[in-house]
């Protein structure tokens, strides 16, 4: 991962963040994932931090998908209106990544109801974990390929700061 850049970078930098957080929220959602695999696997109780890794995740993302819908996003349009389709289109992920994110969690919820979770609940949330990473990993690609240039070319601020550093110190 690169490291954070300081505030001055920030202003011609903007599309290496958006890489940045991608890459951690990636490798977050993959381990995840892997956490709910060995939890199948080994049977037995749950990890307590599962559940607390299972919301970390669901709000970092979040956060970043705020930022973005809230702030980076009207900014680049009112820029690039020629990005207005593909912003659009990103804003309609963000709405479908919501939707698995809270079905994963609910089901996370669940695999720690009793002593031992119940083996069908736990391949059930690794299924809409599979469905997530899916999801995000083609939202994260087409987002990167479409934005990415045109966020480096910017050379002010933009509201709604989607720093690295922004998801990880709440």
């Amino acid at each position: 991962m690169s490291a954070i850049r300081e505030p001055a970078d920030r202003l011609t930098a903007f599309g290496n963040q958006l890489v940045d957080v991608h890459l951690y929220l990636r490798e977050e959602l993959t381990r995840l994932r892997e956490e709910v695999a060995a939890q199948l696997a080994a049977g037995g109780e749950r990890p307590r931090e599962l559940r607390a890794h299972c919301l970390a995740f669901c709000s970092a993302l979040t956060r970043h998908h705020t930022a973005e819908d809230e702030g980076v996003f009207p900014a680049l349009a009112r820029r690039h209106p020629e990005l207005r389709p593909v912003l659009d289109e990103l804003a309609r992920d963000h709405e479908q990544v919501t939707e698995l994110l809270r079905a994963a969690q609910e089901l996370g919820d669940g695999l720690g109801a009793g002593p031992e979770p119940d083996p069908a609940e736990v391949r059930r949330t690794l299924g809409e974990l599979d469905g997530l990473v899916a999801l995000v990993e083609s939202h994260f690609t087409f987002e990167e390929r479409k934005l990415v240039t045109a966020l480096n070319a910017l050379d002010e601020p933009l509201p709604g700061d989607f720093a690295l550093r922004d998801l990880t110190e709440r």
